[in-house]
């Protein structure tokens, strides 16, 4: 399938750093008290869920809204075990419990900085904490997907190691859920490249404030609510996928995956995302050999939506 190439840049530089972390938190600053925080309190499903939602509360006006999306793939996360405490009777992953604690140690230590007391000194322990600090300041969909994007982009690459104990089909849904989410972000931030022709309808669609966006992040309809996805491939799973699903995967999304890969890469100043992606292909723990599975050519119906949803 012929890669689209975008004619727009992102329309402003970005001021964070990598989303690396820059060193061990000093004990007593932001980001020792998020981590301390988060270990106390994400030892459960609930305590992990209770902690998301902290940071949208319906008091704070704006801000609560922005909780809509994130925390509806947190319970979906959740309804698939994939969180569950090491040691009980249905295990989870470690690799999802540490990209979930990722983003949630960032949301809590810039939260602690932009409000916190003022004995509780230090500066921003990564660049998506940064991210998350111009948030709280001024609330945007796209500054909402940078701060996102940035700590969950983070989680994986911190995490490689984890993810490729995974079984193949969780893999997948490891990079289906990470092209979905860079989508959503273009879709508010760059709509021309997501959507070509149909670029006025971007920010409505991926606003992470209103129920349209669910198109794009509820997996539901895509993967089992279940874990481990034992006794399934990856091409199953693809096999499953409802007709709206795979119309959005491989008609809208995939003719656009170099292109938003290297916009994620410039938005959130992290050049790391370049290496989740070969050729045209995902590769997040995932091997080169396989990369034919994001591609489906032979439908009509694909290259229609691809041609209507093509960046000129």
């Amino acid at each position: 399938m012929a890669s689209a190439r975008p004619s727009a840049q992102p329309s402003a530089q970005p001021s964070a750093q990598p989303s690396a972390r820059l060193s061990a938190p000093r004990p007593g600053s932001a980001a020792f008290l998020a981590a301390e925080r988060v270990a106390a309190k994400a030892v459960t499903t609930a305590g992990r869920l209770r902690l998301a939602a902290e940071f949208y509360p319906p008091q704070s006006g704006e801000r609560g809204r922005y909780g809509r999306a994130e925390l509806a793939f947190l319970r979906w996360v959740i309804a698939r075990g994939v969180l569950n405490p090491p040691g009980t009777e249905r295990p989870g992953s470690p690799w999802w419990r540490a990209v979930n604690d990722r983003l949630l140690r960032d949301k809590i230590e810039a939260d602690l900085l932009h409000s916190g007391p003022a004995d509780n000194p230090g500066d921003a322990s990564s660049g998506s904490v940064e991210l998350w600090s111009e948030f709280l300041r001024a609330p945007t969909p796209a500054s909402w997907y940078r701060a996102h994007n940035s700590s969950v982009i983070g989680g994986y690459l911190d995490h490689q190691h984890l993810a490729e104990a995974e079984l193949p089909a969780e893999r997948f849904l490891m990079n289906v859920a990470l092209v979905r989410v860079l989508f959503s972000h273009a879709l508010v931030a760059l709509p021309r490249l997501a959507l070509g022709s149909l670029s006025p309808l971007g920010r409505l669609a991926g606003d992470p404030r209103r129920g349209t966006v669910k198109l794009f992040l509820d997996l539901r309809r895509v993967f089992p609510e279940q874990y481990p996805l034992a006794e399934i491939s990856a091409q199953e799973l693809i096999a499953a996928e409802g007709a709206l699903p795979h119309l959005l995967d491989y008609g809208v999304i995939a003719p656009k995956l170099p292109e938003l890969y290297a916009f994620a890469a410039v938005s959130l100043a992290e050049p790391r995302v370049a290496g989740l992606i070969s050729g045209t292909s995902p590769c997040y723990a995932w091997p080169t050999a396989l990369g034919g599975i994001w591609r489906d050519e032979e439908r009509m119906s694909i290259k229609l939506t691809a041609y209507a949803t093509r960046t000129r």
